[in-house]
Order: C-alpha cells, then sequence, then structure tokens
C-alpha cells in the first residue's frame, strides 16, 4: 500500500548527512546517465498563484519521482509521490515542504565541498529564514567553519537566526549589520532570500571565495550582481536547461550572450569527474542552485525506506487489486 508520510515524519526520518550522501549519488547517476531529469514547468493560476511540478527518474535504482507544489495566497504547499519503476505502483505521498529544504541544502553542501578550498573557515550567510538555516548547517558538514557572519534585512530575525544557529551548530554564528561586512573576507558566501534585486555585490568579495545563489529560481530575480557572477572563473549549475529558463542571475548578467553559456559546467559532472571545477586557490566559484527533480527522488528514497523500517506513516488503500 501507499505510505503517506508527513512533514513530522520527514523530520525523524531524514538527517542531513543522510541527505547530502543521497544527493552525491544521485548526482554521479546523473553523470552517467542512470538518472534522467525533467526541469521544473509552471502553470500561473488566477490571483497571481503559480502550480509547479518537476520529475526525475533513476533507472538503476528503479524510482521515479514527482515534487508539484502550489503557491496561492502567499502559502506554498509541496508533496513528492514516489514510485516503483518495474511495478508502477505508488510507493510513497511524502509531504515535502521541510525535505526540500534539506535537499536544496544537501545541493548546496555537495557543492561547498568540491568547489571551496579544504582549508575554508570563515562563511557568510544572506538571508535569516529556513532555506538558510539547511544551507548553513549543510555547509558545516563539509567545512570545519569557525565563524559564521549572519545577515538579513530584519535585525531581530537575524540576531535570533544567529543565536539559534550557534547553538544548532556549535559554531561562533554572528549577526552583521550589513551585506558587505558579512561577506568581506568570507570563505564562503551563501544567499538563500527571496529578494528580486542583489543582495550580493562583487565589489565586496575576497579572492577564492567559494559562492552559492539558492535564492533566486525566475528570470526576473536575482540575488547576484553582474560585477558577482563575472567574477566567478567557475560557474555550476545544477541544470543547464533549467538555469537558461529561471536561473536569474546568469541571464541578466549574461544579457542574452550565448557565448557566456558555453563555459557552464554541471554540478552531477563536477562530482563524478567528468568537469573540472577548481583548479586553483585564487580562483572565484559560483554554485548556481535552482532545485532540481533528482534531489528530491535521492532524499525521497531515503525518507520512504527509514519510513517502512521505522514504522512511519499511514497506508493508503490505492489501486487495490480486486480478490
Amino acid at each position: 500500500m501507499t505510505l503517506h508520510i508527513t512533514e513530522a515524519e520527514v523530520r525523524v526520518a531524514l538527517t542531513m548527512p543522510m541527505a547530502i550522501a543521497a544527493v552525491e549519488e544521485i548526482c554521479r547517476k546523473q553523470a552517467t546517465g542512470e538518472c534522467v531529469v525533467h526541469p521544473r514547468r509552471r502553470f500561473e493560476l488566477p490571483g497571481g498563484g503559480f502550480f509547479h511540478y518537476m520529475a526525475a527518474a533513476d533507472y538503476s535504482g528503479g524510482h521515479i519521482a514527482m515534487k508539484q507544489y502550489t503557491y496561492s495566497r502567499g502559502k506554498v504547499r509541496f508533496l513528492v509521490p514516489l514510485y516503483a519503476m518495474a511495478t508502477g505502483d505508488l510507493l510513497a505521498m511524502i509531504e515535502a515542504d521541510y525535505m526540500g529544504q534539506l535537499r536544496t541544502g544537501a545541493a548546496t553542501g555537495v557543492a561547498t565541498n568540491v568547489l571551496s578550498r579544504p582549508e575554508s573557515r570563515v562563511a557568510a550567510i544572506i538571508g535569516t529564514g529556513g532555506q538558510a538555516r539547511t544551507q548553513l548547517e549543510a555547509i558545516a558538514q563539509v567545512r570545519k567553519l569557525q565563524t559564521v557572519r549572519a545577515y538579513g534585512r530584519d535585525r531581530a530575525r537575524r540576531e535570533k537566526f544567529a543565536k539559534e544557529m550557534s547553538a544548532r551548530l556549535g559554531l561562533n554564528v554572528v549577526a552583521a549589520e550589513s551585506s558587505a561586512e558579512a561577506v568581506r573576507g568570507a570563505d564562503i558566501v551563501t544567499t538563500a532570500t527571496t529578494t528580486s534585486s542583489p543582495v550580493l555585490h562583487g565589489a565586496d568579495l575576497a579572492h577564492g571565495v567559494h559562492l552559492n545563489a539558492i535564492g533566486a529560481n525566475h528570470a526576473n530575480k536575482r540575488e547576484l550582481d553582474e560585477e558577482a557572477v563575472a567574477s566567478a572563473d567557475v560557474i555550476v549549475v545544477d541544470s543547464i536547461e533549467q538555469s537558461r529558463q529561471e536561473a536569474g542571475d546568469l541571464i541578466m548578467a549574461f544579457r542574452g550572450d550565448e557565448a557566456c553559456w558555453t563555459g557552464i559546467k554541471r554540478l552531477s559532472e563536477v562530482v563524478a569527474g567528468k568537469a573540472t571545477g577548481r583548479s586553483s586557490d585564487s580562483e572565484v566559484t559560483l554554485f548556481k542552485s535552482n532545485g532540481i527533480a533528482s534531489w528530491d527522488l535521492a532524499v525521497a528514497v531515503k525518507v520512504y525506506a527509514v519510513a517502512k523500517e521505522k514504522g512511519l506513516g499511514r497506508e493508503l488503500p490505492f489501486w487495490n487489486e480486486p480478490a
């Protein structure tokens, strides 16, 4: 029978180390063609809302998953159906808000591990919401951070974020007074905001910095200014096809110049060693994350396995065969 797995049960079943391992594994499968991804598509809804959907198939693992979610009246609702490829059975319906935050953070962890300098110790995070929390958690998993500087527009929220994340990660997380203050001298910089205009400026970046830009996934939204994008010696994305449709950070910086896309690399190929990432400590590297369905598939399989093992979820009698 199909398992319905709730948000609360996902929190029990999935950890960040599990998510990072799952995303790294699925990246390697993408690089070999074992996993195929369909980019995100959208329907605009009356009143300014959206319905989004994206899918992935892991042929070697034998699973298919779709991520679908609505945005309406200020609320977002996420759902991941997971199927068995061999039988077509719907294995699980997973509530996927927290799972999505974890998989996005995990992808940043994977990218940071292969692109940032191994001795990186100072990180900056721009944004103080749920996504920022899992971003920082993932980065702390792959690098031995000593200091984190956090900035968000609301002073009370950024101070609360710094206090909570210091306790959660056992790190010195301090609230910065500006984006520039947070970023200057940082080895790793991550943007996780909902802004439509740049919050990260190239003039503030240190040599050898690694950037993760994860917040903007629409063609007319960006977190990085043109100088920040231009400063990157290496640009890596999760999906070139999806980036050409919705990575506003790149679309607006490239200004329609097709030649700019020719050097873009896929995270899956860098992870698998098929493409070169960082080649010197002085290079600036950029990972532009849009969020792809293979990551949802990878963590959904882990959640389902743990749910079965621990007796989580409740059975839904879909497509019962007649006696």
